[in-house]
C-alpha cells in the first residue's frame, strides 16, 4: 500500500515505431496488476545492446505494440505495494531500493520451466526466469526508461547498501548475464578463462568478476576504446589485442607458463563469447584446450559457423547462457558489493536518451546509464 501521495502522470521515453528515435512523453503512472506487483520510482536505467536490437525490429513480435517503454536493466525505490501483498511482495517495504532485471514478470507457475528445479540457476517450484509465458520488462512489456515502473516482487532483488542505483542498473542485465556465464563455465580457482569482447558492457564486468573468483583471466578485444577500458580496470587479467596477436602463439605461451608440453592440454579451460562477429568466435575456440567449454552469450542474426572437428576431435563443448535466476541475481549483487565490482559508466538525463544512443553506437565500451536525478 502506498505511504506517499503519488502523481497521476510521469515522463517516459517511448518507441513509437521501429528505427525511430525515442520520444519523451507524458503518460499515466502504471497500475499494479497483481498482489505480486511493486510500483517503483525508477532511479537509474541502463542501456543494453538488446535495446538497440529491439528498436531495429529484430525481435518481433516484440514489442507487441507501440508506444513502448524500453529498458530491462534498472533500479529504483519502492513507492507502493498492493492492498493485499503476496508473500513475495511482503518481503519488501516502501522506501526500499531494489534492482529490476527484465525477466520474469508474472511467470505462469505451471510450465515445465517453472516446475524444474534441477537447473544450476533454478529458484523454486512455480517460478523460473526461463518461463516462456512470462513478461519481460522493456521487451514484451514496458520497462525502465520512465519515472515509474511496475515490477514483480519475485524478479527483483534488494540492493546492498554499498551499491547505488546508478551502479546497480548495469548489473541487472550485463552483470547477471556475465556472472551467470562464468558460473556456466564451472571452473575452479586457478583455472583459465577467456572473455572475448572484454572491453564491452558485459566484458569489463566479466574481467572484474572472473579475477575476483580467482580465475586466471584472459581478456580479448579488437578495438582501441574497449581495449583501453579493459586495461584501465587494473585487474589481474591479461588483455589481448586480437588484431595483432595470434591465438596459436598465445596458446603456446600459456602452455610454456603452465609447464605443459602436450598441445592438447595447452590453452584455456573455458571461453565466453560476447561479440557477434564470427572472427571473435573463432579466436575464442582457438584458445581452448581439449575438453574445454565455449559459453556463447551473443546471438547474431546469422548465427555462428562451428567446426565439427572442434567438437569431435577436440571434444569442445558449446553451451549457451542467457541470464541467471533470482537466487543467482542476489548472489551476484552480494559478490559485487564484497569485491567492489562496478561498471564503468557514463550518465545521461532521461531527456537525453537519444544522445545516449548516439554515444552507444560509437562503441567505446563500458555502460551508458540514465540517471533520473539529473
Amino acid at each position: 500500500m502506498a505511504e506517499t501521495t503519488l502523481p497521476k502522470e510521469m515522463k517516459a521515453q517511448v518507441l513509437e515505431a521501429f528505427n525511430q528515435p525515442y520520444a519523451l512523453k507524458t503518460l499515466p503512472i502504471p497500475q499494479l496488476a497483481s498482489n505480486d506487483d511493486l510500483l517503483i520510482k525508477v532511479d537509474a536505467a541502463s542501456y543494453c545492446h538488446t535495446d538497440a536490437v529491439l528498436a531495429s525490429g529484430q525481435m518481433r513480435p516484440n514489442p507487441p505494440s507501440f508506444p513502448h517503454i524500453s529498458c530491462h536493466e534498472f533500479a529504483g525505490t519502492i513507492v507502493s505495494l498492493s492492498e493485499s501483498p503476496s508473500p513475495a511482495a511482503k518481503q519488501y517495504r516502501v522506501g526500499q531500493k531494489v534492482g529490476a532485471p527484465g525477466r520474469a514478470y508474472h511467470p505462469c507457475g505451471t510450465c515445465f520451466e517453472c516446475l524444474d528445479t534441477t537447473r544450476q540457476d533454478s529458484d523454486y517450484v512455480g517460478y523460473s526466469v526461463y518461463c516462456s509465458n512470462a513478461g519481460n520488462n522493456g521487451i514484451s512489456r514496458n520497462g525502465g526508461f520512465s519515472e515509474y515502473a511496475v515490477v514483480d516482487a519475485r524478479q527483483v532483488a534488494p540492493l546492498p547498501e554499498s551499491i547505488t542505483p546508478v551502479d546497480a542498473a548495469p548489473l541487472m542485465c550485463a552483470g547477471i548475464t556475465i556472472f551467470g556465464a562464468l558460473k556456466r563455465c564451472n571452473l575452479s580457482r586457478g583455472q583459465r578463462v577467456g572473455i572475448i569482447g572484454a572491453g564491452g558492457g558485459l566484458g569489463h564486468l566479466g574481467l572484474q568478476f572472473a579475477t575476483a573468483m580467482g580465475l586466471k583471466t584472459l581478456g580479448v578485444d579488437a578495438a582501441d576504446g574497449p581495449l583501453q577500458l579493459a586495461k584501465s580496470l587494473r585487474t589481474k587479467a591479461e588483455i589481448i589485442d586480437a588484431r595483432s596477436q595470434n591465438a596459436e602463439a598465445i596458446v603456446q605461451r600459456l602452455g610454456n607458463e603452465d609447464g605443459e608440453s602436450d598441445r592438447a592440454n595447452m590453452g584455456l579451460d573455458a571461453v565466453i563469447i560476447l561479440p557477434e562477429a564470427q572472427s571473435g568466435f573463432d579466436f575464442g575456440m582457438a584458445l581452448l584446450k581439449h575438453h574445454g567449454v565455449c559459453v556463447v552469450v551473443s546471438f547474431p542474426e546469422a548465427g555462428f559457423h562451428v567446426s565439427a572437428r572442434d567438437l569431435v576431435f577436440r571434444d569442445i563443448r558449446i553451451v549457451g547462457s542467457l541470464v541467471g535466476g533470482n537466487r543467482t541475481l542476489r548472489e551476484m549483487l552480494e559478490f559485487a558489493a564484497e569485491h567492489e565490482v562496478k561498471a564503468v559508466s557514463k550518465t545521461f538525463a532521461l531527456g537525453e536518451l537519444n544522445g545516449l544512443v548516439g554515444e552507444y553506437h560509437k562503441a567505446a565500451g563500458g555502460k551508458l546509464v540514465v540517471d533520473m536525478s539529473l
